[in-house]
């Protein structure tokens, strides 16, 4: 074992003034300390997940969500019951990742407890009774946030000091003062020690690694943050681990997805601007496996507490790795699922789901593969989010694009767009697209999809191109559960939203740019060819299933054997003198010899109209047109 907490190694740190009690004031020191001391330790943390588990940002997350809680008492008054509540709700409102969410349900745990009631009057001394009485309310509070708990996790170091922590109670019978204090501190933190060190006895894929649970080293910093402040104490120098484990953290063997420089400030940024999924902690994950759930999905949920248990319920038949923590109309959440849509849908009838996050794991294992660093979370527009097209989507067949790590700056108004192809991915980023959602004429994405892409967008002003006229009435509702300030453009067509994109500027806001973008979208014709399912009657004539048809926006305007017959026969009853510019869009099932066709007929019939070639890949639609 490593030089155990208070030796040699430890009294490198600097030591703190000794309160000798645990009064309010030393109970927010503690807790900044907490965080001082994870903040430190992080990356020592996040190198004992197991590679190559996707979520291994465990010390990252736990230290983010500290930081939220110091950032809120900072806000707070100075009496125990505002200090409290700061902390109970800074760490719900900031949580990263499950570590983040499990340790946010301990400190809310021990903060309900240590807070005084309203009947108590003059603030009670945090004495070594109440101390214990907080840490067995940290572990049950903790227990109760995760749907199936795992032995092994930090669930289980929480509940052997909480334990230890009684016995110190029940076996000291001394004045109830600073030594019994520190007793019952000492017997928790060496309990909680040996509860870190049997971990991989407990959880095989810790042994397979040869690392302990990371959640749990992590809290353990909390016991020793408590011990810093009471008793003046020197935090460690290096987190307490057995001399094996440090061995293998310090050769790489685990954590290699973290291989980040705790100077680097980009890697900073990203670490402040976006949550991981902790691996080896509360949700007891095992190695990676491809054949299991694919995303990790995070958001608050205002809803009455009356609905939780029926949302809990719903929740267990997504997924795994479920923790819930809150209360009194705010709840965070957390699953591991293959479909997202229902998932973000059940918080919708539960109540307002928001601050959606979401990770596409198996696509972080890949990429980490590839790169040996943690790429992170989330997609966005330039990053392909089409699972069916390209590889990339946020659970399952879900239809959302959720971001990847990024360091994008906030713009005064982002757009979201649906696509439905990777290759018109590419054309709507490049012309300023900053979320994609996955859908078209065969796949409309739900509320609950775009809800997640707006949330993900990088402005509190967001504008949505539904592109399709079936998905505009869903668009339309997605303002209603978030507090962002959305505006629909209600573009019926690709072409249409992507000549939207002419009026879009980064800089206004939601309602100047959904005003210009739509004078440019009302300013494009818009025609598609497909094939017909099914015998039907047109304007044009009769129409058979297997005929090729050519749309505008009052139904079928052309039919022929051939796409490229559609296509001409559309293009003549669309085109007019005043038009000068021709966008055409290839679909995946557009022939050369057809499209050439296309394009020769324009040059002949039309050579004064300018012809803007794009591969778009769309599926059912070989060609889509878009004239200016």
């Amino acid at each position: 074992m490593s030089e155990s907490w208070g030796g040699a190694a430890a009294a490198q740190s600097a030591t703190h003034p000794a309160a000798r009690v645990l009064d309010t004031n030393a109970f927010v020191e503690a807790i900044r300390t907490y965080g001082e001391a994870l903040d430190q330790h992080r990356i020592t943390i996040d190198r004992l997940n197991v590679y190559p588990v996707p979520d291994g940002d465990t010390g990252t997350n736990m230290a983010l969500t500290l930081a939220a809680v110091s950032e809120e008492l900072d806000r707070a008054g100075s009496q125990r019951a505002e200090v409290c509540q700061a902390i109970s709700h800074g760490a719900l409102m900031g949580a990263r990742g499950n570590s983040g969410v499990i340790v946010s349900q301990l400190l809310r745990g021990l903060a309900a407890t240590l807070a005084p009631s309203d009947d108590e009057g003059a603030e009670p001394m945090i004495d070594a009774d109440l101390l214990a009485q907080g840490l067995v309310a940290a572990s049950v509070a903790a227990d109760g946030a995760v749907m199936r708990p795992v032995e092994g996790t930090i669930l289980s170091v929480a509940r052997a000091s909480a334990h230890a922590a009684q016995q110190a109670i029940a076996t000291d019978e001394g004045d109830n003062g600073f030594e019994r204090l520190v007793g019952v501190l000492e017997q928790a933190r060496r309990a909680g020690q040996s509860a870190l060190e049997a971990t991989p006895q407990q959880l095989p894929v810790l042994a397979d690694a040869g690392v302990v649970d990371a959640g749990a080293a992590g809290y353990l910093l909390l016991l020793d943050a408590l011990l810093n402040v009471v008793d003046g104490r020197p935090l460690p120098a290096e987190v307490d681990l057995p001399a094996e484990v440090a061995a293998v953290i310090a050769h790489g063997n685990a954590g290699a997805s973290v291989q980040r420089d705790a100077d680097n400030p980009v890697a900073e940024r990203r670490a402040e601007m976006h949550s991981h999924l902790d691996a080896g902690d509360a949700a007891g994950h095992g190695a990676y496996d491809p054949s299991g759930t694919r995303y990790e999905v995070m958001y608050l949920l205002a809803a009455p507490d009356s609905e939780i248990d029926a949302f809990k319920a719903a929740w267990d038949s997504l997924g795994d790795s479920i923790v819930m923590v809150g209360g009194d109309g705010l709840w965070n959440c957390h699953i591991h699922t293959d479909d997202i849509g229902p998932v973000v849908e059940a918080g919708i009838e539960a109540g307002r789901p928001h601050r959606i996050q979401i990770t596409d794991l198996h696509e972080q294992v890949a990429e980490l593969g590839a790169q040996g660093a943690h790429a992170g979370h989330g997609a966005r527009a330039g990053h392909s989010g089409h699972g069916a097209h390209a590889g990339h989507s946020d659970p399952g067949a879900s239809a959302v694009a959720v971001a990847t790590t990024d360091d994008r700056p906030m713009v005064e108004c982002a757009v979201v767009a649906v696509s439905p192809s990777a290759g018109l991915d590419e054309l709507f980023a490049s012309l300023g697209c900053h979320e994609l959602v996955t859908g078209g004429q065969t796949m409309n994405p739900s509320t609950a999809e775009l809800l997640a892409a707006v949330e993900a967008a990088p402005s509190q002003h967001v504008v949505v191109l539904p592109n399709n006229s079936n998905i505009v009435p869903v668009a339309r509702q997605v303002g209603e559960h978030t507090s962002k300030t959305v505006e629909v453009v209600a573009t019926t067509s690709v072409p249409a939203g992507l000549a939207s994109l002419i009026g879009y500027d980064p800089g206004v806001s939601a309602d100047a740019n959904a005003a210009s973008m739509g004078d440019a979208a009302v300013a494009v014709t818009a025609g598609e060819v497909t094939q017909a399912v099914r015998d039907t009657a047109a304007p044009t004539g009769p129409v058979t299933a297997g005929q090729w048809i050519g749309l505008d926006s009052d139904g079928i305007a052309a039919a022929g054997e051939t796409a490229a017959d559609a296509a001409v026969g559309l293009l003549a009853h669309l085109l007019q003198p005043e038009h000068e510019i021709l966008t055409l869009i290839e679909g995946a099932d557009a022939q050369t010899g057809e499209t050439d066709e296309v394009v020769s007929w324009l040059a002949q019939h039309w050579p004064d109209v300018e012809v803007e070639r794009h591969v778009g890949g769309q599926e059912h639609y070989p060609y889509l047109f878009g004239i200016e």
